[in-house]
């Protein structure tokens, strides 16, 4: 691991697929699908997500945990494990009340990929991974689950297309091209097919540093 330096921390460059840098596009992720969930926030959350094994309210606990574990992992900056700190919704709040909470865990993920230099390096099962990939993490989470719930719940919804296509280009460099940058993440999480690409039964994200 390569410790921070001790000034003030280097911001993160934006991706080469977007002007935004990743704070702005993890600040941007969040409030366009925290609208979305808002917008079915009268629905059925017992429901069954999109393609997952867990409700659309378990779903929004996986969030975040992993929103949290993101940040947390950034700022223990461990070598050979996941952090010891889980987060959970309280299961009486109302969905409205859990969506506040997920505004909180993104923005302690947001702190954590403004304030941690460039050259931190994090463990993570799928590659050592550093502040740009910890914030394409969470938002890769916030995209792909919010597709999944809202899409049990009705709610017609899509991100912006420089927001898939910079988690693309982080994550999974060997993406297909030629496709809509969101199409394409779906693909690449086993949530659809592309034309000619059969829908994928395993996947993973790459978050070595490259």
């Amino acid at each position: 691991m390569t410790e921070a330096s001790t000034g003030t921390a280097a911001v993160a460059e934006a991706p080469p697929t977007s002007d935004r840098t990743w704070t702005e596009l993890l600040a941007y992720a969040t409030d366009d699908c925290l609208h979305a969930l808002q917008e079915g926030a009268a629905g059925d959350w017992s429901r069954q997500a999109h393609g997952l094994d867990w409700s659309c309210r378990e779903t929004l606990d996986h969030l975040a945990l992993g929103l949290i574990g993101y940040a947390g992992l950034l700022l223990a900056r461990p070598q050979d494990r996941y952090i010891t700190l889980f987060a959970s919704l309280d299961p009486e709040a109302s969905i409205t009340a859990c969506l506040e909470g997920l505004r909180i865990a993104a923005s302690f993920l947001g702190t954590a990929v403004r304030d941690t230099a460039v050259d931190v390096r994090a463990w993570h099962p799928w590659g050592h991974s550093d502040v740009t990939g910890f914030a394409a993490m969470g938002i890769t989470e916030l995209i792909v689950h919010t597709y999944d719930v809202t899409r049990a719940l009705g709610v017609s919804w899509a991100p912006a297309d420089d927001v898939s296509a910079a988690v693309l280009a982080r994550l999974f460099p060997d993406a297909p091209v030629g496709h809509r940058p969101f199409d394409t993440l779906l693909w690449c999480t086993g949530r659809a097919a592309l034309p000619g690409l059969p829908r994928t039964a395993e996947w993973r994200w790459h978050g070595s540093v490259r």
